[in-house]
């Protein structure tokens, strides 16, 4: 029987990957429901091809939240970007729909609820970024308890080489130009402040139950080794593929068989380097802060990821300075966030609450 998929964000790079596996697998899946932020007659077009009738858009008549809840599918793959995909990925839970997660900012937001929701539901969180798919089938054939450290590698960005007293001077247009990866405009800035790595170690913390002392990043510039696990006995363990999205997404579709494919595969008998650096903490302050909420707990990493967000889009409205983007979460940091969220409804209103104080610095 066909895996039925629900693609939200079908438009962007994962929703787009995420198609193209379907078209790959015609046999194995079958498009149950798509969903778009923009783009409509991109989208109207992803209908007609896949005979799904079953399509939302901001405009539509129901919200976004009653569309995931009345479609059928077996799982939904969750492609929406920053905050507000994590209304769609509670939503797909209690519609009893497995989440394969690509979303980060669902669990740095409200990882401990969401995560008693799907065991509530019966139900898998799979990650889909690749370091933490990585992390989760590391973790799946070594067992938690072997497990001492986990070794996320970043790319570092485009500005990893960078002198410091230049990073103030970066153009939005200069940060889009990841050298890796072709992402959304906000991820893609996030990796240049390394932001986006330390909203992965706060999520890598949530979804692996490890303090941020078991959690270490590593500069990685070639994309290849996707993550890494030291086991007690001192032994480290990687994962290693081309860089394309396609892999984690699969991995997560299939969940838990392993499916042959016609998709990049390693090829170890060419030549090649893998290199490996210290990210440089004192330049890219975001990866240092995720680090002090996780030690902080309460609400300061909901705080943290709303500051980045309306960070990240002043910058790229030009309004503030690429190095601004840190020094603004830090203020917005520094207030009190150690109240602790009871329910979804307590994310909100701690997550409205940061992006006023944030709005009111601009």
């Amino acid at each position: 029987m066909k895996k039925k998929v629900l693609v939200l964000g079908c438009t962007g790079s994962i929703g787009t990957s995420t198609l193209d596996i379907i078209r790959s697998f015609p046999d194995l899946f079958e498009v149950a429901g798509l969903s778009a932020f923009t783009r409509k007659d991109e989208l109207l077009k992803l209908s007609n091809e896949f005979g799904c009738t079953n399509i939302h858009y901001p405009d539509a008549k129901i919200s976004i939240e009653h569309f995931i809840q009345e479609t059928a599918a077996d799982i939904t793959v969750n492609g929406i970007s920053g905050a507000a995909g994590l209304l769609p990925t509670v939503s797909a839970l209690r519609a009893g729909m497995d989440v394969a997660l690509a979303n980060k900012e669902t669990i740095v937001t409200a990882g401990n609820l969401v995560l008693d929701l799907a065991k509530k539901c019966n139900r898998k969180i799979l990650p889909v970024d690749s370091e933490h798919s990585a992390i989760f089938s590391l973790i799946e054939n070594f067992g938690t308890d072997a497990v001492e450290t986990i070794i996320l590698t970043a790319s570092g960005g485009p500005f990893k080489f960078m002198e410091s007293h230049l990073l103030s001077k970066v153009k939005p247009q200069d940060a889009l130009k990841h050298p890796t990866w072709n992402m959304g405009k906000k991820i893609t800035i996030d990796s240049a402040t390394l932001a986006n790595k330390g909203l992965e170690v706060i999520e890598a913390s949530i979804l692996f139950n490890k303090n941020g002392n078991n959690i270490k990043v590593v500069v990685h510039p070639e994309s290849v080794v996707h993550s890494l696990i030291q086991t007690k006995d001192g032994i480290i363990y990687a994962q290693l593929s081309p860089p394309d999205m396609k892999h984690p997404i699969l991995t997560a579709l299939t969940y838990p068989s392993y499916q042959h494919n016609n998709l990049e595969k390693l090829d170890l008998s060419r030549q090649f380097s893998l290199s490996f650096l210290p990210p440089r903490f004192d330049d890219f302050p975001m990866l240092n802060l995720a680090y002090e909420t996780i030690k902080s707990g309460g609400a300061y990493s909901i705080a943290y990821n709303a500051a980045n967000e309306l960070a990240v889009q002043a910058f790229l409205e030009e309004k503030i300075l690429f190095t601004d983007i840190a020094s603004i979460t830090k203020i917005v940091l520094d207030q009190d966030w150690s109240m602790v969220c009871k329910d979804f409804s307590d994310v909100s209103e701690i997550d409205s609450l940061a992006r006023k104080i944030t709005g009111d610095l601009f």
